[in-house]
């Protein structure tokens, strides 16, 4: 896959990303609770959307600028590899061109 595919792909995840930020944030008072994220996936075509992940979890996730919360099966391993496996969600890692682009699309909070 070139850089370019790869950063195509990597910017789709992080719109993905900030629209779970802002649902993270609302959730703040509910940290440990189960709540519906969207997939990080870089499908444009994913309909099967919902991660039910607490808003814990998936603030531990996003410590990590290459990491993303997916549906199970939704993994891309030519441009990340699974680090956990949970019930509903997988969490994976951004390599090479994909993993610079989700470091540079990462909030410098």
């Amino acid at each position: 896959m070139d850089d370019s595919n790869e950063r195509r792909l990597a910017h789709n995840e992080a719109l993905a990303r900030r629209m779970n930020e802002a649902l993270e944030t609302h959730s703040a008072g509910e940290r440990s609770s189960p709540g519906w994220f969207i997939c990080e996936c870089s499908r444009l075509e994913c309909t099967d959307y919902i991660v039910e992940i607490t808003p814990r979890d998936y603030g531990r996730v996003r410590q990590h600028p290459r990491r993303f919360i997916l549906r199970p099966g939704h993994e891309n391993g030519e441009v990340e590899s699974m680090v956990e496996a949970h019930d509903g969600y997988v969490v994976v890692e951004k390599e090479g061109e994909a993993g610079r682009q989700a470091d540079a699309e990462a909030d410098p909070a």
